[in-house]
């Protein structure tokens, strides 16, 4: 069977990134943009950086701004009415996962109308024609969904997420300007850096991993390991590095899959609202352990790319322990909570598991797992 790589057909990376906007949207004939950000970024001025380029060249678009975090199927249904009622013709996604998956989710059922109750499009659905053009500018360095064919959204009646994968959905052009994600908070900042990071360890052991994933997955672990501390204090050069190595994580995980701490997190995030970043890092650890048996040599790698010394003395079990604590200890020195106590209701967790297994994630995962095993990850992180 042949591996396939998907990327954007265009990226640009570094300060000033978004400039390239004009002239992409100008050599493609685009003539109106939908603008999909969310609030937040529209009230402390970051989407201002975009549409001000966007005046100054005289380029046409209207803001929609309606996103709440984990989007439910309601935003994508009101996303599709705004988007025709205005007329655009292509998309500029600003933001973090949420503002980047409802895009996707909007540009796809714009050219797909046969998906318009959304919750059709979960897996892999037979989506014939590309999505409205997008344009995605991330103004955080975790999700990658600039550069993914994945997209997450949450049916809040059902209290779970479900995903989308789809070539059809990815973004045409990323622009990565690190200047996007000087605002970040720390607290965002650490939990989004910490969902680069299980990309990227999930991604290099997954069942799909392959030579070429391998690589983007492991300089995307070395890149996050030496900056997120920095970048959680805000430092501009931090917050470069982790601009691009999430996205090389996003370029690795999107073309293999990820595994049962994503689909975990998933359910998390829908039954809890609890931030996405943050559930994927409270799990990483302990999944990292149950996953080690079935992870033959990686776990050396991730060690080694963690920045752990003396790897080369270490036994399998010596390596193993050092690459989870590595993981660990980055998780507690950002902050990050190291247990499920306060988010998850010992009375949910059944349907917690139950979710879990059947996220779409779930089957990439290097170890198979059961519903019981999940249960079981689940409640050891309850103690």
């Amino acid at each position: 069977m042949a591996n396939r790589i998907t990327l954007n057909q265009t990226s640009y990376h570094g300060k000033g990134a978004i400039n390239e906007i004009v002239n992409e949207a100008k050599a493609h004939g685009w003539k109106k943009a939908l603008v999909c950000t969310d609030p937040d970024l529209l009230k402390f001025g970051v989407t201002k950086k975009v549409t001000d380029i966007l005046d100054g060249a005289g380029l046409a678009y209207e803001v929609y701004s309606d996103i709440k975090p984990n989007p439910p199927v309601e935003n994508v249904l009101s996303g599709v009415e705004f988007c025709k009622k205005c007329g655009a013709d292509y998309i500029i996604a600003i933001g973090g996962g949420s503002s980047m998956d409802t895009a996707k989710a909007v540009g796809i059922i714009i050219t797909n109308p046969e998906f318009a109750d959304v919750r059709s499009l979960e897996g892999v659905a037979p989506t014939k024609n590309p999505c409205l053009p997008i344009i995605a500018v991330p103004t955080t360095s975790g999700t990658a969904a600039e550069v993914t064919i994945n997209y997450v959204i949450t049916d809040v009646q059902a209290k779970r997420k479900f995903v989308c994968v789809d070539v059809h959905d990815i973004p045409i052009i990323a622009c990565v300007d690190p200047d996007m994600m000087m605002s970040m908070p720390a607290k965002l900042a650490a939990s989004t850096g910490m969902d680069a990071l299980t990309h990227a360890i999930e991604g290099y052991i997954t069942k799909g991993a392959w030579e070429m994933t391998d690589m983007m997955h492991l300089k995307a672990i070395e890149i996050i390991a030496r900056s997120l501390r920095d970048s959680v204090k805000g430092d501009p050069k931090a917050r470069e590095e982790m601009a691009l190595g999430q996205y090389v994580a996003g370029m690795g995980f999107s073309n293999v899959g990820l595994g049962i701490d994503h689909a975990m997190a998933h359910t998390l995030s829908a039954f809890y609202d609890t931030p996405h970043g943050v559930a994927c890092a409270i799990l990483l650890p302990t999944v990292m352990e149950y996953n080690a048996p079935a992870s033959g040599e990686k776990y050396r790698n991730i060690a080694w790319a963690m920045g752990v010394k003396g790897i080369s003395t270490m036994s399998q079990e010596e390596y193993r322990k050092a690459a989870v604590d590595a993981v660990r200890q980055l998780s507690i020195d950002v902050g990050i909570p190291q247990s499920l106590n306060g988010i998850v209701k010992e009375a949910d967790l059944d349907y917690l598991a139950e979710c879990a297994i059947k996220d779409a994630c779930a089957p990439g995962n290097p170890r198979d797992a059961s519903k019981e095993d999940v249960l079981a990850l689940f409640k050891s992180l309850m103690k």
